[in-house]
């Protein structure tokens, strides 16, 4: 019998833990008696068509663990989406290496490719398993409790929040942050993890689910300063108006969009210096900063969450043990139990496959600017072990000179 030959790849956004799942399938399929090569492709089905692959069977499993440790995709990604001639372009590739198995490490749009792909094997009746591997810090994939990725993302935000809080309150003034997460809110909501006092920020988070409304925006930053002297302003880089036009239209600027139709909303400081200019020139406030947390969210070295690394090894390893079963095509998912515990049941590619979960309703605040107490319930255990504490002085005022 002939040895059945494997290829694994990884698709869109980095993350913190996607090589978590990329040494869960290396080394889950050295288990299993009658697998030959184990093959790499770089920068995702790209590289598939370059045949431009690497040899991970060659690796040591203490390399791999390495590896798995370390943020970012390291056989590289892309957003390429195959057509009709691309996806022949594969199948020659995948003929000439005798390739049974595919597994494809990414988020909405890489389990559409795993579905393109697995439809073309089908038509083709080339006889091939093809996996879908979910990983996103969007967190946006239907049929999941969460996507690996987030929760380390997650991490970094509720981190990088509390840090600008800080800074906010010692020099006052109104901060701007943008989150990436396109048309889901659920990276930017976790900017509330930050919160360790009531009057910490973000003290107002604005999310795709809900509609801009610009006054609406500098009327609640205007009461913010008056009743604390600072706003802390957390912002979803998808938020938009009531027509449904990305914020970052009033720009005037054309959109590009990538491969998969996707709207770029990332990239530049754009929708932080515009919001900004609002409430510099509506409010007259002078002190006024944004940034934007950009790619610093996806793979932050030292930011990971230790519940998101398992998470991430076991869908990758998940993935092998339901190809080895018989299963032709799936995506695995990831559930998670009242008592927390972790399911990875393989669901069907439509089911994710170019779709977009966004926050459930009970998250989101009757005010549409901050989050509920059941989206923290949901986050905090996700975020993995505590995060840092902050203190605060506690001595007494002393009274002026001449007061006493």
């Amino acid at each position: 019998m002939a040895p059945l030959n494997i290829l694994v790849a990884q698709g869109g956004g980095p993350t913190a833990v996607i090589n978590q799942s990329l040494a869960g399938v290396v080394l889950q399929a050295r288990r299993h008696a009658g697998v030959g090569a184990i093959y790499g492709a770089r920068h995702g089905v790209k590289g598939i068509v370059r045949d431009d692959l690497v040899d991970l069977g060659a690796e040591s499993a203490e390399l791999l663990e390495q590896v798995a440790a370390t943020p970012a995709a390291a056989l590289g990604s892309t957003r390429d989406k195959p057509d009709a001639a691309y996806c022949a372009a594969i199948f020659e590739v995948l003929r000439a290496r005798a390739i049974g198995q595919f597994y494809y490490i990414g988020g909405n749009d890489s389990s559409d490719t795993v579905r393109i792909v697995s439809e073309a094997a089908q038509a083709q009746n080339y006889p091939l398993t093809c996996i879908h591997i979910p990983k996103t810090i969007d967190n946006d994939l239907m049929g999941s409790d969460h996507t690996p990725g987030y929760p380390s993302a997650a991490r970094f935000v509720a981190q990088a929040f509390a840090g600008a809080d800080l800074d906010n309150a010692a020099l006052p003034g109104v901060y701007v942050g943008v989150v990436m997460g396109r048309h889901a809110g659920f990276l930017t909501a976790a900017a509330a993890a930050a919160r360790q006092h009531p009057d910490d920020g973000p003290h107002l988070i604005y999310l795709p689910e809900r509609e801009f409304d610009t006054e609406r925006f500098l009327a609640e930053v205007q009461a913010t300063v008056q009743r604390l002297g600072r706003c802390v302003v957390a912002v979803s880089e998808g938020i938009h108006d009531a027509s449904g036009q990305p914020m970052l239209a009033q720009l005037g600027k054309a959109l590009a969009r990538d491969d998969h139709g996707n709207v770029q909303l990332s990239g530049t400081g754009a929708l932080a210096d515009l919001l900004c200019d609002h409430i510099k020139t509506r409010l007259g406030l002078s002190r006024v900063r944004g940034d934007t947390l950009g790619y610093l969210q996806r793979s932050f070295v030292g930011c990971v969450s230790d519940l998101d690394q398992r998470v991430a090894r076991a869908v990758g390893e998940q993935a092998v043990r339901y190809a080895m079963q018989g299963h032709q095509a799936g995506s695995v998912a990831v559930r998670r139990g009242a008592d927390q515990s972790l399911d990875y049941p393989l669901i069907p590619l439509s089911t994710v496959a170019a779709r977009t979960r966004t926050m459930d309703e009970a998250f989101i605040a009757a005010s549409g600017s901050d989050v509920t107490p059941a989206f923290l319930a949901y986050l905090r255990p996700l975020l993995g072990s505590q995060l840092p504490l902050a203190q605060r002085l506690r001595a007494a005022s002393v009274p002026k000179a001449g007061t006493a």
